[in-house]
C-alpha cells in the first residue's frame, strides 16, 4: 500500500478547490437546510469553511482522524470525536476526499443521520458519501494546494 498504489498526480490549484466547494454548496443548498457543518480534519477544513460561508451555516465543528502519513494510508484513527443527540440529523459532514472509504466509515459511525459531503471521490469510497463533486481513478494521488508549494522549474535547455 505505499506510493505504487499511485500512477498519476493530478494537482489541484486553489482557485480550482474554491470553485469546486462553491459547486458542492450549491447543490448542497438543493438537498437541505444545514444545522451544523462538521468539517472532516485536516483536508476537510478549507472545503468546510467555503460551504458554511456559501450556506451561511455559522456553526462549524470538527472531527479529527487520521489515517494518511505523507502517501500511504493506514488504520483510520479518531483523535477528536462529536457528539450529537440525534445522530447528526440536519448536520453536514465535508471532506476534501474520499479515497478508500476507511475515513469515511469512522465519520458515519460517529454520526450516522448526517449527510456526507466531499470534494473530490474515489471509487472505492464513493458509497460512504452522499454527494461529491468529481471523482478520480483510484490510482490518482491528488495533491492539494495546502500540501504543496510553488518552486522554480528549471528550463529543459539553459544558457550555458
Amino acid at each position: 500500500m505505499g506510493e505504487e498504489r499511485y500512477r498519476f498526480t493530478y494537482p489541484i490549484t486553489w482557485e480550482r478547490i474554491h470553485q469546486d466547494c462553491k459547486m458542492l454548496a450549491a447543490r448542497l443548498h438543493a438537498v437541505g437546510k444545514w444545522k451544523r457543518i462538521v468539517g472532516v480534519a485536516r483536508g476537510g477544513l478549507i472545503p468546510a469553511a467555503i460551504i458554511a460561508r456559501e450556506l451561511s451555516v455559522k456553526l462549524v465543528d470538527t472531527v479529527c482522524v487520521t489515517s494518511y502519513t505523507v502517501r500511504t494510508q493506514g488504520e483510520a484513527t479518531v483523535l477528536k470525536e462529536v457528539h450529537s443527540e440525534d445522530n447528526g440529523r440536519d448536520w453536514l459532514i465535508v471532506d476534501d476526499l474520499v479515497d478508500t472509504g476507511k475515513t469515511a466509515r469512522v465519520v458515519r459511525g460517529l454520526l450516522p443521520n448526517a449527510y456526507f459531503a466531499t470534494v473530490y471521490s474515489k471509487p472505492e469510497g464513493r458509497p460512504y458519501v452522499d454527494t461529491y463533486v468529481m471523482e478520480m481513478t483510484q490510482d490518482t494521488w491528488i495533491l492539494f494546494p495546502w500540501d504543496a508549494e510553488y518552486t522554480y522549474s528549471k528550463p529543459l535547455v539553459e544558457d550555458n
